[in-house]
């Protein structure tokens, strides 16, 4: 077997979220809304949960608050699962390894952390495994057109000032991407859907400066390890400015919140019909009438 491509430093990934962690709370607003908008989904769910996981405890503020008796607490960076706090058990994990017993847990949920994950179908494959028959998988990551607005003015910044493009912002995934993975993984009854936020900032200094303080800096494998030129900033801020910034001055961030739910396959799950065994015509069920498409 092929190993899965190295898009991301998962170090450095840790790097960033362990440097975030002590001011993490001055700037959790997103991370915040995302855990919010994944409880109201959980909470049409109508079942109790014995053991939940968090793979994303150390920013998501779910302690405490997944319908489940128990909850272990789990992230990548030490750091930032240390802002739990105690009564919880609390493990550093790497999401790409997950050390969990095969049908061990009820309810599995990640807050804006998958996205920096390297394998994400396999992944979700030790998810679906470690998750009892017939138990649930729910997560939101950043996806679509997540950073549109700085992605467009850095590439045209450097390509107008270095003749090049360096690699600066993670490449993000499409929702339909994200539902086929939740079903090549094994999921039954996967559910993709998204949720478009749009953030206003002062200027575009301060959209990447709270970036970093977020934990969400460039850890793409393949960076270049120096800083942003201060020519190519400066004109990136500019083109931002000019093509993006409203009537009071303020400049917008795009964030599209991908929600991915799905169950390990269970025995009494609802199974599709196979074909030919309807009892009722769809024509007679919309009342139209049915139309032969003759074969070619």
């Amino acid at each position: 077997m092929t190993a899965p491509p190295r898009i991301f430093d998962r170090q450095a990934v840790r790097r960033h979220r362990d440097r975030a962690a002590p001011g993490f709370a001055d700037v959790d607003f997103l991370f915040a809304a995302a855990a919010d908008a994944l409880l109201e989904r959980l909470g049409d769910v109508r079942r109790d949960f014995d053991v939940a996981l968090d793979l994303s405890a150390g920013r998501s503020g779910l302690a405490g608050r997944l319908p489940a008796r128990h909850t272990i607490a789990a992230d990548l960076s030490p750091a930032a699962l240390a802002r739990t706090g105690p009564g919880t058990p609390r493990l550093a994990a790497d999401e790409e390894w997950l050390p969990f017993a095969e049908a061990s847990l009820d309810l599995v949920v990640s807050v804006l952390s998958l996205h920096w994950v390297n394998d994400l179908p396999g992944s979700l494959i030790q998810i679906n495994r470690a998750l009892k028959p017939d138990r649930l998988f729910s997560a939101v990551l950043m996806g679509g057109e997540t950073l549109r607005e700085l992605r467009h003015c850095l590439t045209e910044a450097e390509a107008e000032l270095r003749g090049g493009v360096a690699p600066r912002i993670s490449p993000m995934a499409d929702v339909r991407d994200l539902g086929g993975l939740l079903q090549r993984a094994g999921f039954a009854m996967p559910v993709a859907d998204t949720e478009r936020l749009t953030v206003r900032y002062a200027d575009p200094v301060t959209l990447l400066r709270e970036l970093g303080a977020m934990g969400e800096g460039n850890a793409l494998a393949d960076r270049e390890r120096c800083a942003l030129r201060r020519d190519v900033l400066a004109r990136a801020v500019e083109l931002y400015g000019a093509r993006y910034a409203g009537g009071d001055g303020r400049v917008p961030m795009t964030v599209d919140l991908i929600f991915l739910a799905g169950w390990s396959p269970g025995p009494d799950q609802p199974k599709p019909l196979q074909p030919g065994s309807a009892k009722q015509r769809l024509a007679d069920a919309l009342d139209t009438r049915e139309v032969r498409v003759p074969r070619r």
